[in-house]
């Protein structure tokens, strides 16, 4: 090696030693109850790696403080410290690694739930996993997210998740488990068509396909098919068949035979245009861009104006929830 690559290591090993050393201090501290002093001690002591450009020595200390504070069941300061290692990944320009992904979402696993700081949280994260762009996030991240928040049976926001993460097996057996918590046995298919139908809006075939094939095999209510005994999976079927084939005589007539099922959701039609038209040459309607509530429901769902810089993005939003 040479000497300056060994000078490097050197170095590097040394601020790991000071690191340590001002870890054990800042410990100490927290043990005896000194929560706020360790706290703007914690504080100062980022300002001072990130003058000093020392972003990975600063991003490990903030994420092992905000453990300990969460340890101790300080949630203000734990929060506070977990937003300095997000700010630590936007100044440094960190790139996507899964060990980074992962110590975030065990930041946002320890965060009270109802607390307005994990929304922030949440948002900030996902917009730094795509480069700050007003993007949907990373579907790794999502992925994360959406599994700590089925375990918190927080069904609705898992749901939102799954659909941008590309992991409909995961929202599949979700769903299952929501269906039979919260849902009435007469609506199992419900569950599926709309996670189904939304993962085309997002031109996401091979996750529609998944997530309607694990939930009609998994869950207890629904008996062996194709054919199912419910209309609407039959529909969902015949749908996912016809998307692969892009013919538009094919789609219309499905949907057109199937009106009575897809009547029991004003929303199955909106997203039924959009599929139309992403799948098979459909024009949009004149009033495109849907106006009103639906509008904004979709574009929401969609990320509409997604490229456009300084957008506010929707990741903290849970648009579309099943009722």
């Amino acid at each position: 090696a040479t000497p300056s690559a060994a000078f490097g290591r050197s170095e590097s090993a040394r601020n790991r030693g000071g690191v340590q050393r001002v870890e054990g201090k800042l410990r100490a501290s927290v043990e005896r109850g000194d929560y706020y002093e360790a706290h703007q001690m914690y504080r100062t002591l980022f300002f001072r790696y990130m003058s000093q450009s020392k972003h990975a020595e600063a991003r490990e200390l903030m994420y092992n403080g905000a453990l300990l504070f969460f340890s101790y069941n300080q949630q203000n300061s734990a929060a506070d410290l977990s937003m300095l290692v997000l700010e630590v990944l936007e100044k440094s320009e960190a790139k996507v690694e899964e060990d980074i992904l992962e110590n975030l979402v065990k930041m946002f696993s320890l965060m009270d739930p109802n607390s307005p700081e994990r929304v922030v949280f949440v948002s900030r994260a996902l917009k730094w996993s795509t480069g700050g762009s007003g993007k949907l996030g990373h579907p790794r991240l999502h992925q994360l997210l959406a599994v700590i928040l089925w375990k918190e049976q927080n069904y609705s926001e898992s749901r939102y998740h799954f659909l941008h993460s590309s992991d409909g097996e995961g929202c599949a057996q979700m769903l299952v488990e929501y269906s039979a918590a919260r849902g009435f046995r007469a609506e199992v298919d419900m569950f599926v068509a709309q996670a189904v139908l939304q993962f085309l809006c997002l031109k996401n075939k091979s996750s529609a396909l998944v997530v309607f094939t694990t939930y009609t095999q998994k869950h207890p209510s629904i008996e062996k098919g194709p054919p199912f005994v419910q209309p609407l999976l039959n529909f969902l079927w015949f749908l996912l068949l016809a998307v692969e084939g892009g013919k538009l005589a094919v789609f219309t007539v499905l949907c057109e035979q199937y009106q009575p099922s897809l009547k029991r959701d004003p929303m199955y039609n909106e997203y039924l245009d959009r599929i139309g038209q992403l799948f098979f040459g459909v024009p949009p309607k004149q009033s495109s861009s849907y106006g009103g509530l639906l509008g904004n429901l979709l574009n929401s769902l969609m990320g509409s104006g997604e490229d456009e810089e300084g957008e506010e993005a929707h990741e903290d939003s849970s648009p579309i929830e099943l009722d």
